[in-house]
C-alpha cells in the first residue's frame, strides 16, 4: 500500500512516522521549508512509547508522483482548502482519503470535492506538538487512531488499511460505527476546548469549582442537543459518557485549542463551535453558553489579527 501523508506535523508526522518505522511505503507531502528541515534533521519523534528518527520520503505539491492507495489527511481545519489544493492531483480512481481532523464539517467538504465513496471515517487521540526544531514531541499515553468505512462495511480497502497499521507502534482500531465515533469525539472536543478556552484554565480547576462545573454541564447539554437535532447517531446517554471522559482527564490537562491560544496561534472556532452555532441559528434555539464560548474565540481571533 502506497500512503501519502499530507503534512509532517504533530499528528500526521507521528502516525506517518510510525507507519514508515514499520516499513510501510510512506511519502510526506510538505512545504519547501519543512522538506529542507527534514532533509537536515530527519523525521524525529520523541515519545513516551519510544523515540525514533528516520529519513522520510517527501513530496512538494506539483511534483510528479505515482498513484497512492491512501491519503492520510491531518491538518488544522482552517488549512483544509489549501490542503485539498495541494494533494488533489494525487487522487486517482483507487485512492481512499482518511481525514483525522477535529469536527464533522470537513466530511461534507471532502465529499463535495472527491465523492463520498472515496472518504473514510477517521479520528485520533494523541497529545503531541512540534517544537522549535521541528521535532514531534508526544507526551501522553494515548496514541490511538480509529478508522472505518462510513457504511459500516468491512471492505477490502479498509482491511488493507488495518493491515498497514498492524504491527505499528500505535494504538489502532477498525471501527464498524465510525460515524458515531466521529460525532462522539466532536462533542467531546467542542465541549472541552470550549470550556477550557472560556475559563482560561486546565480542566481540573473547572471541575473543582461548582459554578464552572455547572457551566461545563450546560455547555455539554447545549452541544449534545444540537448534535441530535443534526441527526447525529448518538446514544441516549451521550452526555453522561462525555462527562465521564472529562472526569477521567488529568487535573492539569489543557485542550489543544487552549494551547494554541497560549501560543497566539490560530484556532478552529468556526469549524468546531461555529458549525454547531449555525445549527442553533437555523433551528431558532437559544444556546447562551455556546454563544459565550464562540464569542470569546472570535474576540481572540480579532485581537490576534490586530497584532
Amino acid at each position: 500500500m502506497r500512503i501519502l501523508v499530507v503534512g509532517a506535523g504533530a499528528v500526521g508526522g507521528y502516525f506517518g512516522g510510525r507507519l514508515a518505522e514499520k516499513g510501510e511505503d510512506v511519502t510526506f507531502l510538505v512545504r519547501a521549508g519543512r522538506k529542507k528541515q527534514l532533509e537536515k534533521t530527519g523525521l524525529v519523534i520523541e515519545s513516551v512509547h519510544g523515540n525514533m528518527v528516520l529519513t522520510p520520503k517527501t513530496l512538494i505539491a506539483g511534483e510528479e508522483a505515482g498513484p497512492f492507495d491512501l491519503i492520510l489527511l491531518s491538518v488544522k481545519a482552517y488549512h483544509l482548502d489549501e490542503a485539498i489544493a495541494s494533494f488533489k492531483q494525487y487522487v486517482t480512481e483507487g485512492t481512499a482519503i482518511l481525514p483525522l481532523l477535529n469536527g464533522i464539517y470537513h466530511f461534507d467538504r471532502l465529499n463535495d470535492e472527491f465523492g463520498k465513496e472515496r472518504i473514510i471515517g477517521g479520528l485520533c487521540f494523541i497529545e503531541s506538538t512540534l517544537d522549535k526544531d521541528g521535532k514531534i514531541i508526544h507526551t501522553s499515553a494515548k496514541h490511538d487512531i480509529v478508522f472505518g468505512e462510513r457504511s459500516g462495511e468491512r471492505t477490502e480497502r479498509i482491511l488493507k488499511i488495518e493491515e498497514a497499521f498492524s504491527g505499528t507502534n500505535t494504538g489502532y482500531q477498525l471501527s464498524d460505527i465510525i460515524n458515531r465515533d466521529n460525532w462522539n469525539k466532536y462533542l467531546f472536543i467542542a465541549t472541552l476546548s470550549g470550556i477550557t478556552t472560556l475559563m482560561r484554565s486546565p480542566v481540573g480547576p473547572i471541575r473543582e469549582v461548582p459554578s464552572s462545573r455547572a457551566t461545563l454541564a450546560l455547555l455539554l447539554n447545549e452541544i449534545a442537543s444540537l448534535a441530535k437535532l443534526a441527526g447525529a447517531p448518538l446514544p441516549e446517554d451521550i452526555e453522561a459518557n462525555i462527562m465521564n471522559q472529562i472526569e477521567s482527564l488529568a487535573y492539569p490537562m489543557k485542550s489543544s485549542m487552549q494551547r494554541d491560544m497560549e501560543k497566539l496561534a490560530q484556532v478552529e472556532a468556526d469549524h468546531l463551535q461555529g458549525f454547531l452555532l449555525e445549527i442553533a441559528k437555523r433551528k431558532g434555539i437559544s444556546v447562551p453558553v455556546l454563544e459565550a464560548v464562540y464569542g470569546n474565540l472570535k474576540v481572540y481571533e480579532l485581537q490576534l489579527r490586530a497584532q
